[in-house]
C-alpha cells in the first residue's frame, strides 16, 4: 500500500493514527497490518468508501456495534455475490466469442493453406507443361 493511501485512509478516518519511530516512520502493529489488509479486500470487492468508513466508526464503538457490523458485511457479500454471477456470464460470453474467433482463424488458415497448396500444384503442372512442349 502506497504511503499516499496511507495517508488517504487516516485522513477520511479509516485507519487510526498509528504509532511513529524515530525519523516519523509509521510502526504499524500486526493489529494495524491485518485491519489494512481488510480494508484493502473491501476495496478490491467494490466497497464503496463511504461504507468502509460506516463500518471503521461502527468498528471503533466495539462490542455494541457487532449486529451493524454484521449487516453492513452481509449486504455487501450479497452485493459481491450478484457482481461475481454478473462477471460470471460475461466471462462465458467472451469465452464464447474467442472460441468463435480461434475457429474462424483455423478455418482462414486452412483456407489459405488449401489456395498456396492449390496454387504450388498449378504451378508445378503449369512448368510440367511448359517442359512437354519445348
Amino acid at each position: 500500500m502506497s504511503a499516499h493511501t496511507l495517508r488517504y485512509y487516516e485522513r477520511i478516518g479509516l485507519l487510526d493514527r498509528v504509532d511513529r519511530g524515530p525519523g516519523g516512520r509509521r510502526r504499524f502493529r500486526d493489529e494495524d497490518l491485518a485491519w489494512l489488509a481488510f480494508l484493502t479486500r473491501l476495496r478490491t470487492t467494490g466497497m464503496p468508501i463511504r461504507d468502509m468508513r460506516r463500518f471503521a466508526q461502527f468498528r471503533r464503538q466495539g462490542d455494541a456495534s457487532v449486529p451493524a457490523r454484521l449487516d453492513l458485511l452481509l449486504q455487501h457479500r450479497e452485493t459481491v455475490r450478484d457482481r461475481i454471477a454478473e462477471l460470471t456470464e460475461c466471462l462465458r460470453a467472451l469465452d464464447a466469442k474467442v472460441e468463435h474467433y480461434q475457429a474462424l482463424t483455423a478455418h482462414i488458415d486452412d483456407v489459405e493453406a488449401r489456395a498456396a497448396s492449390d496454387g504450388a500444384e498449378t504451378g508445378a503442372r503449369a512448368t510440367q507443361a511448359r517442359a512437354t512442349q519445348e
